[in-house]
């Protein structure tokens, strides 16, 4: 059903022809949307599509420009988050708004104190009396930042909760939780419906939404494409959102024929043996780490973040250098070597942060260039011409929307993101090391980056892929390893992967399933 519903008791919030503009953007086009008591509302939508900002409207994070909000059928002015609250609308971002070095009362007591000072055996009585009146289990004396990222949501939520919260807005919650933290986030929520909270689940997995919502409405470009019920099929959510399904499975079917390529080639591209890395601190982070990636495999990296993916990356980006051990690609020892000779011995890197690895001030065509500029020179100066029409191939080849000469910084998040893939996929790298290459990107632009790392991997290249989505990883991977404090815990083959126990182990709990190839 498109478009709003006729108002009534169960209702709990209502938006309507609520229009924002920022310039001549149009991010939201009179959207409607409604919220009953006792439901979870997903809202889906590509990224740009609109949905945050709607919600930041309903929050008091932004204004709109026409259109009104009703709580309970009674209109409502929202101008800040403070009135928002009153109005019973809470809001539990991806980024957390936790005082870390505090306790989990006191921060529930944050802005709800009467004085200036805080009592503490008030706040603590507080604190408990919330978590068993909600059924969120915390400790009122735990500090926050000794707490898991689950642990925080939930302490997040309370505190919405407790201050009479009735509209519950979550956005991207799933994001950084293990498996058993989603499952516990599910039940909290189908606790707090059947008591007749109204839940807004703003998500990019389309399992998820159809697991956890009654309902689904659609965002794209500004405008509110429907409201289907939670049981739609993904394809046809997918419709909605881009304007066509989803492609089926991209897992290529895996070669296994003695020149190389495919999960069944025996070869180690890369290979790694006892790596020792320091973190920030100057302290192990990655303390004996040993694995391989073969030829035409995709071996996923699972873990919680800050367990040494990130100094890992580094290393094989040569970023940074090993305390010890050893990195062998294809048979050449290089360890300790600088970005340039791990790119010149067919090393080829997509980090987390996309914006860092590119210079958003200069154009696509010489951000396409720029690790390989002397291929591009003549008689000591650029060849403007050869660098363009490179590009123009790049461009075509990769489907970037953007001109050659079009500046990084004026692209979206999956343009920047191709622009990097054209960059490195280029050279044919035989490693790929690619680190949370789809986050904070919509659907489209999701398969299309997933679509080639598979393409890369059929074609014999060895990939190594970390991710903090499990989904992503049981989509892509061949195989899977679980790292917990640097070490490698737990090995297995994605088809022999059970989401509890890779949870367990990716929470520091369970027995390792073998050593690391």
């Amino acid at each position: 059903m498109v478009g709003g519903e006729t108002s009534g008791p169960e209702v709990a919030l209502e938006l309507r022809g609520i229009t924002k503009r920022f310039g001549d953007l149009v991010a939201n086009d009179a959207i409607d949307l409604d919220v009953r008591r006792g439901e979870i509302h997903a809202l889906l939508g590509e990224n740009g599509a609109g949905k945050t900002t709607v919600m930041r409207v309903a929050y008091g994070l932004s204004h709109a420009d026409s259109g009104e909000i009703r709580v309970n059928g009674t209109l409502v002015h929202v101008r800040s988050p403070r009135d928002a609250i009153a109005a019973g609308i809470g809001m539990v971002t991806q980024h957390f708004s936790l005082v870390r070095p505090m306790t989990v009362a006191e921060n529930l007591a944050l802005g709800r104190s009467g004085g200036l000072r805080l009592d503490l055996n008030a706040a603590r009585r507080t604190a408990a009396d919330a978590s068993m009146r909600f059924g969120i289990r915390v400790d009122p004396d735990a500090i926050v930042g000794n707490l898991s990222v689950g642990e925080q949501q939930r302490v997040e939520i309370l505190k919405a909760l407790a201050r009479d919260c009735r509209i519950l807005i979550l956005d991207e919650p799933t994001a950084v939780l293990v498996p058993q933290e989603v499952d516990a986030l599910f039940a909290t929520l189908q606790r707090l419906v059947a008591d007749g909270l109204g839940v807004v689940f703003i998500s990019h997995k389309l399992g998820e939404v159809r697991a956890i919502s009654q309902r689904v409405s659609v965002l794209r470009r500004g405008r509110m494409m429907g409201t289907v019920p939670g049981t739609t099929a993904e394809g046809e959510l997918a419709r909605l959102m881009i304007g066509r399904p989803i492609a089926g499975d991209k897992r290529a079917a895996p070669t296994h024929d003695d020149a190389g390529g495919g999960v069944g080639d025996p070869r180690g591209v890369l290979s790694i043996r006892d790596l020792r890395v320091a973190g920030s601190h100057g302290t192990a982070v990655i303390d004996g780490l040993s694995l391989d990636v073969r030829a035409g495999e995709i071996l996923g990296i699972a873990g919680v973040s800050g367990n040494g993916q990130t100094e890992l990356v580094d290393l094989l980006s040569g970023m940074r250098m090993p305390l010890g051990g050893s990195v062998v690609v294809d048979g050449v020892d290089v360890t300790g070597l600088g970005p340039a000779e791990m790119v010149e011995a067919g090393v080829g890197r997509i980090p987390e942060d996309r914006h860092a690895s590119l210079i958003p001030e200069l154009s696509v065509a010489y951000n396409l260039v720029m690790e390989r500029l002397d291929e591009f020179r003549r008689a000591g100066r650029l060849d403007e011409r050869a660098i363009n029409e490179h590009a123009d191939r790049l461009i075509e080849r990769f489907a970037i929307k953007a001109h050659r000469g079009d500046r990084v910084a004026a692209l979206s998040g999956g343009n920047i993101q191709k622009v990097l893939l054209a960059r490195v996929l280029s050279r044919d790298p035989k490693v790929l090391v690619v680190s949370q290459p789809t986050r904070g990107l919509d659907v489209g632009a999701t398969e299309y980056v997933r679509s080639q790392l598979v393409a890369r991997r059929t074609a014999g290249a060895a990939v190594l892929l970390v991710s903090e989505d499990l989904d992503e990883l049981l989509d892509l991977a061949d195989r899977l390893v679980v790292i917990y404090e640097g070490r490698i815990v737990g090995e297995m083959a994605v088809g022999d992967a059970d989401p509890e126990r890779l949870g367990l182990l990716m929470a520091g709990r369970g027995a390792a399933g073998g050593a690391a190839a």
